[in-house]
């Protein structure tokens, strides 16, 4: 596909820089650095819900608070990075990112630790676009940079499965904050390392950064996807409508500012490009149907199935397996084949993968689960490996901080829809489970306060309880699989329309 948004050039694509590697393994220090954290916080709910007494609304306040800052400021940070400069900005939040994981660590109310998730959502709002966009100017031979953003997509997903193995060896050794300190020594590692091996790079005219764009964005992303989670757990109402209509007059604030500044905070002309825009809005669908169940899967793993923390974390090893694998091959797999068959592919697979999981019961072998987990991370693999290899090569180098933005932004909004509405059909039909008599409502909120209040009954009161409970969990988590089957299906269906024509650069 052709467009006058496809930067690169002869001289541009022979142009190796020395050290580009080393570099590189800097880079994959910072997004291990996310990816653990994300996965760990899974691992650690229920111990966090136990100790902090969270109710079911602010569990998943703890669980998509940090998405919801991090895609309010992610285009932001992008371009703020363009401006001062990539490798700045990136070990900057890199320090604040171990900083603030202190105070996750010791939180001590259910309050403060949705502050510390926000403020860590500040923080994390300044890697992931920083990485990308390093990439994308370290590496100029085409073929070089699929597979810099297949090791980049590889790293990420071995964090995914690094967080809950160290997360479960944590949690069995110490208290839960443990699992938040981990973040130290890596970003130690990245800020000391980086200041000598990352390339500083930045768009040499960026003009201005305009703050009004900035705070229309943060209002926009915020107060919408807020709107969706009220609406998914309480209905259409008065409150959720109102906020809707803020969200959506900020954002369509937010557009027509960008088409008539001279450098806008983001150019709304790279959604033009077809390829762009259509691996944008696969990003954001797959993560919408798989966040949800990615959230309570540690809780079903440990509440549901009994499996200690560090058996859990195993238990969710071969999903980062598969995506480690398919991202490593993924570039080589779209140039032999075809961009839309691999990403196509790969959705169509991971929602074949959710929609086996709809038979899932209390007592279900591991051999389903795992060969389902295999699956879902081999097709993510190949599909968010292409579309990033896509949204880089499909804008010039200097708005490289701008198009890493908007496809994290599309992630990190994805994420916080799926948990908001998945995550409200799981927690919608939990909470209509019946109990025996002397039920406390406590149990009602989430397993993990039923597993508490069951402590302290009788013991043939306690094990109904426990039934009651955990069956509604498992028939809340079949729906919500089902729905984010549904959803995967129907992106691959509109992923193989609209990258229709797509190609990957050839190398040298």
């Amino acid at each position: 596909m052709t467009s006058a948004l496809q930067p690169v050039s002869t001289t541009e694509a022979v142009t190796k820089r020395p050290g580009r590697w080393l570099a590189l393994s800097v880079l994959v220090l910072a997004v291990l650095l996310v990816a653990v954290d994300a996965t760990v916080l899974g691992l650690a709910t229920p111990y966090i819900s136990e100790d902090l007494k969270p109710s079911g609304t602010q569990l998943l306040w703890i669980g998509d608070v940090y998405s919801f800052v991090i895609a309010g400021l992610l285009v932001s940070m992008g371009s703020l990075g363009d401006r001062i400069g990539r490798k700045r900005i990136l070990l900057v939040g890199a320090t604040a990112f171990g900083a603030i994981s202190v105070l996750n660590a010791y939180a001590t109310t259910p309050e403060l630790m949705i502050l510390a998730r926000a403020l860590l959502g500040v923080a994390g709002a300044t890697l992931m676009p920083a990485t990308l966009a390093l990439i994308r100017n370290l590496f100029h031979d085409p073929r070089e940079r699929s597979l810099a953003v297949g090791i980049w997509g590889a790293t990420a997903s071995a964090g995914t499965a690094i967080g809950p193995i160290a997360g479960g060896f944590l949690l069995e050794h110490f208290w839960w904050g443990s699992v938040f300190l981990i973040n130290l020594p890596v970003m130690a590692v990245l800020v000391v390392v980086g200041v000598k091996l990352l390339p500083e790079s930045k768009n040499p005219n960026p003009g201005p950064w305009d703050m009004l764009s900035v705070a229309l964005s943060l209002i926009g992303m915020i107060a919408l996807v807020y709107a969706v989670k009220e609406a998914a757990t309480h209905g259409i109402g008065g409150e959720a409508a109102a906020v809707a209509l803020l969200g959506a007059g900020a954002l369509v604030w937010f557009v027509r500012r960008q088409l008539t500044l001279p450098t806008p905070l983001l150019d709304m002309r790279l959604f033009r490009n077809r390829g762009f825009s259509a691996a944008v809005l696969a990003d954001l669908l797959t993560i919408l149907g798989l966040s949800g169940l990615v959230f309570f899967l540690s809780q079903y793993l440990q509440l549901v199935q009994g499996r200690r923390p560090l058996e859990a974390g195993l238990a969710e090893l071969p999903a980062a397996i598969g995506a480690v694998a398919a991202g490593l091959i993924a570039g080589r797999a779209a140039r032999r084949f075809s961009v839309r068959s691999v990403v196509a592919g790969g959705l169509a697979a991971v929602g074949v993968a959710l929609a086996a999981l709809t038979v899932l019961d209390q007592s279900t072998g591991y051999p389903l689960l795992g060969a389902a987990l295999l699956v879902v991370g081999i097709g993510a693999g190949f599909s968010f490996t292409v579309t990033a290899d896509v949204i880089l090569s499909s804008v010039p180098k200097e708005q490289a901080g701008s198009a890493s933005a908007v496809s994290e932004t599309a992630y990190e909004l994805g994420a916080a829809l799926g948990i908001a509405v998945l995550g409200s059909i799981v927690t919608g039909v939990y909470r209509d489970f019946t109990g025996p008599a002397g039920t406390p409502q406590g149990a009602h909120e989430s397993l993990g306060g039923a597993v508490e209040a069951a402590a302290g009954m009788p013991a043939q009161q306690s094990a109904a309880l426990l039934d009651s409970a955990r069956q509604a969990f498992v028939d809340g988590l079949s729906l919500a699989a089902g729905v984010g089957a549904a959803v995967l299906l129907a992106t691959a269906v509109a992923a193989w329309f609209m990258l229709r024509d797509q190609r990957l650069e050839g190398g040298v």
